[in-house]
Parts: C-alpha cells; sequence; structure tokens
C-alpha cells in the first residue's frame, strides 16, 4: 500500500517534454500506488527530449484534453522542457484544465519551465514559487513570489527549479497529493 492509494494524477505534457521532469515523477506516483494519466491535445504518443535538442522517448497518450475531466483526479503535474510549456500555455482547453485543479483547491506541481503554464492560466498572483532562473522575471511580472529554492510548497502548489531537484520535487509532490484538497490552494 503507497501513500497515493486510490488516487488518480493527471500529467498534462505535449512534445518536448523534458525527459525526466515526467518519467521521474510518474514512476515515484506509481511506486506510490497512484493511478496516471498522461494528457495530452492529441491521441497517440508524445515525445521527450533531453535538454532544448535532443530528442528521446516516446510517451503513449492516456486521454487528450478533450476526453479528460479534472474532476476525476485528485492532483495534476505539469513536467517542463522548453517546448512543452510553450505549446500547452497557447491551447485554452490546456489552461482551463490547470485552472480547474486551482479552482477546485487541488494539488499542482510544476517544474522547470512548466510555471509558464500557470502564468497564461493566470493562477499565479501572489503565490510564492519557483522555477528555472531565466522565466523568474515572467513570474514575478505575472505577481508571483519568485524564490530561488530546490522545492518550494505553498498551499498544495509545489515548483522546482531543474532535474537536479527532482529528489526534493518528488517528496513533497507525494505528500501534498496524498493531503489532498488545499483550502488555501486557489485560481
Amino acid at each position: 500500500m503507497g501513500q497515493l492509494t486510490h488516487r488518480k494524477i493527471a500529467v498534462l505534457a505535449a512534445d518536448g517534454f523534458e525527459e525526466s521532469e515526467l518519467t521521474v515523477p510518474v514512476q515515484r506516483l506509481k511506486e506510490e500506488n497512484a493511478t496516471v494519466h498522461i494528457i495530452s491535445e492529441e491521441s497517440g504518443k508524445i515525445q521527450a527530449m533531453k535538454g532544448d535538442k535532443d530528442w528521446t522517448i516516446e510517451v503513449d497518450v492516456d486521454k487528450t484534453i478533450a476526453e479528460a475531466d479534472a474532476s476525476d483526479y485528485h492532483g495534476l503535474l505539469l513536467p517542463g522542457g522548453v517546448l512543452n510549456p510553450d505549446t500547452l500555455r497557447k491551447n485554452e482547453d490546456a489552461l482551463k484544465f490547470v485552472k480547474a485543479f486551482f479552482e477546485a483547491g487541488k494539488p499542482v506541481a510544476a517544474i522547470c519551465h512548466a510555471p509558464q503554464i500557470l502564468i497564461s492560466a493566470e493562477v499565479v498572483e501572489g503565490r510564492q514559487l519557483t522555477s528555472i532562473p531565466h522565466i523568474s522575471i515572467d513570474l514575478k511580472n505575472a505577481g508571483a513570489n519568485w524564490v530561488d529554492e530546490e522545492v518550494v510548497v505553498d498551499q498544495g502548489l509545489v515548483t522546482s527549479r531543474s532535474p537536479k531537484d527532482l529528489p526534493a520535487f518528488c517528496d513533497k509532490i507525494v505528500e501534498e497529493f496524498a493531503e489532498g484538497v488545499h483550502s488555501g490552494q486557489h485560481a
């Protein structure tokens, strides 16, 4: 029995996600007995990158954004990568999906460049978080309190900077997803 038995976690990603930022947390979530669904814009497969130029593995998509309902999930994971968040932040249905987790007080985890999606979903104002340093100005301009720490938790919102922070990030997402709804989590 893992800490996340009977928990369903959505992983929203598109082509160009950073490989380790999806695979390592997903493996940990499954080790904790969570049901994990990869959700993307289209059915089929999405392809990972390492860094910003090397395409790597493909991952099966379990549901499209159109098929997924945020109310079916207990938490949301947003992996980074350079291309992945840029694609998703332009998709209104993806932004509505993300915002629904905040509106319901459910935990959300974002790493590296993924907080760019949160900016476009308009859910960072007044929140403390971290990210890869070169998007810190974007987060500050959107009203976030950006800090340079390996993992930051703000009322169910878990953020980390990069793949080097994955051990701390994974520990915190398991903890927050296990806790469930946070009254301070809001859109």
